[in-house]
């Protein structure tokens, strides 16, 4: 009997749903059940042919044990080995040359000293920073943001120097980066599954949180935006290597402009997305985590670039 096993943080509804919908529809083939983690050895065996993450961004030992499962032979959603890696600053970069609109963003130094640091580890940084080509180069409104985070966590909107100074002198020790506002005539939310499904969803960044997928325009998407969403939700998926991911954004003069697309524990809350979005997701991760389970395992390669591409061939 094939197994997969979920690690989850304090969510629910989707975890849960997603281990009964595996049990009841594969049950013959597959069995799915939350992972029960103590010490590792590193000379053990998994026991487990997928596992499904949904947490380890806040616990680095479940990232750690997801890698070394990883290199026993797990097929890992989504890779940890890549999650470590990424930011949302290089992402930019890979969605230009995936042929993807971003909007225009700038890398800033560390507003206060990381952990384990002092002045004489920056030597390299120029000081003070020339902010009047940064702002002629960004303009407003802008955008500061960790160019690591998730769920709007540090994001603040700038409609002028004295905001971005505020936020920016807030912002502690967090590596922060600043983009572009778009002003957008619409803007879109969109499950990424496989790298081959894709679910677009309306959504509202300026409604409460719990609103944002139901005060939302109802009126037809053109089929030529749709079909650009489409192209450009996968390209990004491919391109980062995400099974699961979600794409935001924002569209300006018929442009989709990708916002934030590094989001490989996406919302999948039952009441957060509501119930069509809901068992969206529930039927194509079910479908794609059991198509990964039963399908031969290729053997490991244990190389930098072989843990970070696991399916490109060895040479």
């Amino acid at each position: 009997m094939k197994k997969i096993g979920i690690i989850r943080g304090m969510e629910t509804t989707f975890p849960d749903a997603l281990v009964h919908n595996i049990n009841k529809e594969f049950g013959s083939q597959v069995k799915a059940e939350f992972i029960q983690l103590e010490a590792v050895n590193m000379d053990a065996d998994p026991g487990y042919d997928v596992i499904i993450d949904r947490i380890s961004h806040e616990v680095p030992f479940y990232r750690s044990y997801l890698k070394w499962a990883s290199l026993k032979g797990t097929y890992i959603i989504n890779n940890p080995f890549w999650w470590s890696a990424d930011d949302k600053f290089i992402d930019n970069i890979i969605a230009q040359q995936a042929g993807v609109a971003v909007p225009k963003t700038v890398i800033l130094p560390h507003n206060q000293h990381p952990p384990n640091t002092e002045s004489t580890s920056f030597r390299n940084l120029k000081f003070p920073i020339e902010w009047d080509g940064v702002f002629e180069y960004i303009g407003f409104p802008s955008f500061l943001k960790p160019f690591d985070g998730g769920g709007w966590r540090g994001v603040t909107k700038c409609n002028n120097p004295h905001d971005f100074f505020k936020a920016y002198n807030e912002s502690g020790q967090d590596c922060m980066m600043l983009q572009e506002g778009i002003e957008f005539e619409d803007y879109f939310r969109c499950y990424g599954i496989g790298r081959r499904y894709t679910q677009i969803m309306r959504y509202n960044p300026d409604a409460e949180p719990h609103r944002r997928y139901y005060d939302v325009s109802h009126e037809p998407v053109p089929e030529k935006l749709m079909k650009k969403i489409e192209r450009d939700v996968l390209a990004l998926c491919k391109a980062l290597g995400y099974d699961m991911n979600t794409v935001e954004f924002a569209i300006r003069d018929g442009i989709p402009y990708a916002i934030d697309f590094m989001n490989p524990a996406p919302d999948a809350d039952y009441y957060s997305v509501g119930v069509e979005n809901f068992n969206w997701i529930v039927k194509h991760m079910t479908e794609f985590a059991v198509e990964k389970a039963l399908e031969k395992r290729k053997t490991p390669q244990f190389t930098a670039n072989g843990v970070l591409e696991p399916d490109a061939k060895s040479k």
